[in-house]
């Protein structure tokens, strides 16, 4: 290794910037970890979601609706309002419309009894950190144990 360069010939700087996005990638995906697991099951609180008003955004060749109500639990012990359910579009709800919904404890978020792909996208976001982390730190760490094996087999 030159003066200079850090892990595997790489700079200081460069590793640092890699580590610094693999640890925002961690932040933005470990808490969900939790909700995300729980939405893909459907494993929560069940009831029904009341469709109040439906909020669309227009992209180029692309429209992205969400509808917002209100969710009560099915002993009435649970009651929210002003939550999104989760992958309904325009079509599928009318206002006043009643359909069934499982809290799982998102705070402005409740999901159909068929739960949700949603851990995809968390998924890839802690598999582009740790590949980070390992282009990384790999190739330092088994220089590093090299040398030691190394050094061990000259005793």
């Amino acid at each position: 290794m030159t003066a200079g360069s850090g892990a595997g010939g790489r700079s200081p700087f460069f590793i640092a910037v890699l580590t610094f996005l693999a640890v925002f990638l961690l932040f933005l995906a470990v808490p969900s970890i939790g909700p995300v697991v729980r939405a893909a099951r459907a494993d929560g609180v069940p009831g029904s979601f009341t469709a109040r008003r439906v909020e669309c955004v227009r992209h180029p060749g692309h429209e992205s609706c969400t509808w917002t109500g209100d969710f009560r639990s099915s002993d009435g012990a649970v009651r929210r309002t002003g939550v999104a359910l989760y992958g309904a579009d325009r079509d599928m709800l009318r206002e006043g419309q009643r359909t069934a919904a499982v809290d799982v404890g998102r705070q402005n978020r409740v999901y159909g009894p068929g739960g949700s792909m949603e851990w995809v996208f968390t998924a890839l976001l802690l598999l582009a950190a740790l590949g980070i982390l390992y282009a990384a730190y790999a190739r330092p760490v088994r220089n590093l144990l090299g040398a030691r094996t190394a050094a061990t087999a000259g005793r």
